[in-house]
């Protein structure tokens, strides 16, 4: 049995103005379902391919802060979330998740911020902004992540060394193997390591699952690593 909480999603392009940009993005278009099977799934993709985009509406569809945060979190610091969620249908599963976090790397100082605003003496705030950046995303990762949570997280890796990106694929798969569910948006070669991950690639301008070894962030480090000199002067040279 799919014990999912949120087992895939139906998009109506009837509720998508004929002139909205995002009838522009290739991966997206004309994209009417899509469906999860497992406890991670990574959204991998070139920027710019809609994966972000795609996150967002999932996120906004199930009940989170467009800029982040717990389902609580309800502020707004700049409106700049699309419109996909207002065509987004979420497939449910039958268990309903209590707790969970939208994590984006682009808006984590606002949510930092409102954070503070929201503490109180029964719940102090955890002074994120006191903390270096990376400090800070691990420290909530530690202090949100919980067994059956629903979590989405846009570039996570963005603050983190590859140390602590490690802690934190140990963090998730640890809480995925307790019931959780987590659909994150990387471009993390770490990350994606985790296993029987399902990987969703948004390149080739159309949404479809790949192998670890197929994606590109897998492929370019590969590439770098092993071949960095003649990498860089074929790259410098041109």
């Amino acid at each position: 049995m799919n014990e999912l909480f949120v087992q895939g999603l139906y998009i109506d392009w009837n509720k998508i103005p004929t002139d909205s940009y995002l009838r522009q993005i290739n991966a997206i278009k004309g994209l009417e379902k899509l469906a999860f099977s497992s406890p991670v799934t990574f959204f991998v993709g070139e920027n710019g391919s809609g994966k972000s985009t795609l996150l967002e509406a999932l996120a906004v569809s199930c009940g989170f802060n467009p800029e982040g945060g717990t389902k609580n979190y309800s502020f707004s610091t700049y409106d700049s979330h699309s419109t996909l969620h207002q065509a987004v249908r979420v497939a449910k599963g039958y268990r309903q998740f209590k707790l969970g976090y939208f994590l984006r790397a682009e808006s984590f100082y606002n949510v930092a911020t409102q954070e503070e605003e929201y503490a109180d003496w029964t719940h102090p705030s955890e002074k994120y902004h006191e903390k270096s950046h990376g400090e800070s995303f691990l420290a909530l990762a530690q202090n949100y992540l919980r067994p059956n949570g629903l979590y989405f997280f846009d570039e996570p890796e963005a603050a983190l060394s590859p140390q602590r990106q490690l802690t934190l694929l140990l963090e998730i798969y640890a809480c995925a193997k307790q019931g959780a569910q987590f659909i994150i948006a990387t471009h993390s070669p770490i990350l994606l390591g985790i296993p029987d991950a399902q990987i969703l690639s948004f390149d080739d301008n159309m949404i479809h699952e790949c192998e670890y070894e197929e994606t590109e962030s897998y492929i370019v480090t590969e590439m770098f690593i092993n071949n960095r000199k003649q990498f860089l002067q074929k790259l410098l040279s041109e």
